[in-house]
């Protein structure tokens, strides 16, 4: 008893101390925490005039349990200096600097049924290359968004959606001069303030000032999307901003080249970002960067190649091109996935706008695209990892890829579409009018050749179910979507080999 007491004072001196350094060791070692508030938006309806203005899908909505609405977002953004160097590993350190006046739209896709809504509201940044607005990955993936339920916003973030650019498309398609009178109040200060703006309609979807935008839905997370073009700013936005505000519980980085946007630009001085940058690996929100053939090599995402991490995974598609015909061409009218949408046909246009000299891949993209849909839902709501992706093989000197006896890609995701062609699938740089080059290509095996690989309808059938099943197995390929391609397969048997 004597020592008691003297004893168990050094016990807890001892404890304390290794506590408290282990504490400090710690927190020398973790990002900041800190989270800064984002300014509210105030929320409004556009003029009571014309029709809401988004090349997104043929059908009406209505008839697949749907319903659209649009809104005006005004407030004041900010635009980002850094404060240390935008080095090639994304640990990019920034802080707000210039203010200005916005009013943009966002674009909402939901329910009409509240009660078939999963809780995930998925925000793309819309694609403003064209010199207009366009919503590649809904476009790409809208039948599993709306399979699964969740509700889709739009967002118009960047200058040239409103104003429009003497670059892109000689098509005047830009909101001011589609509808002047619904538009002509919408005022975008530049693309330095995108970023901000982006974040505010994360704020305004969870708690709005004015009108609500998902009103008698209860939001459970929000998951960015961007591709290509907005690609880049998410990367710059995850790298820079997220860090400080943290809007966001997921990200889907489609088709990324090996850039990242500019943290600033023009009317204000360039902030410009390093070429290759990764995604910072103390992201706390899963990041799923998903990749085409077009991607890897013509864009160079090879350069910005990471390994995976518990929040960082790359899926890279064998077959598959930057934009192809369901994404611009047929899947504007899938409403139900019908088989039909997994045929494989030579298209060489995109909607009367655009004309190659050779048809548009017509690969698997947006099936593989459905199973990335849901598991980044899947990964943000109950931390289920998503399967780890094969690297496209490419060769020695990083310039192309490997590919098999009959033409196409190895490595990377499979599909029935590669390991059961009927075609040679490229990502490879089409070429025409437009953005031609990003659009691959599709060759299809005469008769003959789907003869001398099969045989027979019969043979064919069984090789697809075959490369269908393990694409299942492997995870990156939906049960419903492999029924679709199966049923589908004696018919493309019968377009090939009459």
């Amino acid at each position: 008893m004597h020592f008691s007491i003297p004893i168990t004072r050094a016990f807890i001196a001892l404890f304390l101390a290794i506590f408290l350094f282990a504490c400090s060791d710690s927190s020398d070692n973790k990002p900041d925490q800190t989270t800064r508030s984002i300014s509210n938006p105030l929320v409004t309806l556009p003029p009571e005039t014309g029709v809401i203005s988004l090349l997104a899908q043929n059908f009406d909505l209505g008839e697949v349990g749907y319903e659209q609405f649009e809104f005006f977002l005004e407030g004041t953004a900010t635009a980002f200096s850094n404060t240390g160097e935008l080095g090639h590993d994304g640990f990019w350190t920034v802080e707000p600097a210039q203010q200005a006046d916005y009013r943009t739209r966002i674009v909402v896709y939901r329910p009409i049924d509240t009660s078939a809504f999963n809780g995930n509201v998925l925000v793309e940044w819309l694609n403003v290359t064209a010199g207009f607005e366009t919503p590649p990955s809904f476009g790409t993936g809208q039948l599993e968004m709306r399979r699964g339920g969740s509700v889709w916003v739009g967002v118009s973030a960047q200058l040239v959606g409103i104003e429009g650019s003497d670059r892109g498309l000689p098509l005047p398609l830009y909101l001011k001069a589609v509808d002047p009178a619904r538009y002509g109040p919408l005022v975008h200060p530049g693309d330095s303030f995108s970023y901000d703006i982006f974040s505010q309609v994360a704020q305004a979807l969870r708690s709005p000032d004015g009108i609500a935008p998902l009103a008698g839905l209860d939001v459970e997370h929000l998951i960015a999307y961007g591709e290509s073009q907005s690609a880049g700013r998410l990367v710059t936005y995850i790298n820079a901003v997220h860090p400080l505000y943290r809007p966001f519980d997921g990200y889907m980085v489609h088709s990324r080249g090996d850039g990242a946007s500019a943290l600033a630009q023009a009317p204000l001085v360039e902030i410009p970002t390093p070429s290759g940058a990764l995604i910072r690996t103390d992201i706390d929100v899963p990041v799923l960067s998903f990749e085409t053939e077009t991607d890897v090599v013509l864009l160079e995402f090879a350069k910005a190649r990471q390994p995976d991490t518990d929040m960082i995974r790359a899926w890279e598609v064998a077959g598959t091109a930057h934009g192809d015909v369901y994404t611009f061409v047929t899947g504007r009218d899938d409403t139900e996935g019908d088989p039909v949408f997994a045929s494989v046909v030579e298209e060489t246009s995109v909607l009367g706008f655009i004309t190659c000299d050779r048809p548009l891949n017509n690969g698997p993209q947006h099936y593989v695209f459905n199973r990335g849909v849901r598991a980044l839902n899947d990964w943000v709501s109950n931390g289920t990892l998503p399967p780890t992706s094969p690297q496209l093989t490419l060769n020695d000197d990083g310039t192309d890829y490997l590919y098999d006896d009959l033409g196409n890609a190895l490595g990377g995701i499979r599909s029935p579409y590669v390991d059961a062609p009927s075609a040679v699938l490229l990502g490879d740089a089409n070429s025409g009018n437009g953005f031609c080059f990003l659009f691959g290509s599709t060759s299809l095996f005469s008769a003959e050749q789907m003869a001398s690989l099969y045989v027979d309808q019969a043979g064919f059938v069984q090789a697809v179910t075959e490369a269908t099943e393990a694409s299942v197995a492997a995870d990156f390929l939906l049960r419903e979507d492999a029924d679709a391609i199966i049923e589908w397969a004696p018919r493309q048997w019968d377009l090939q080999v009459p």
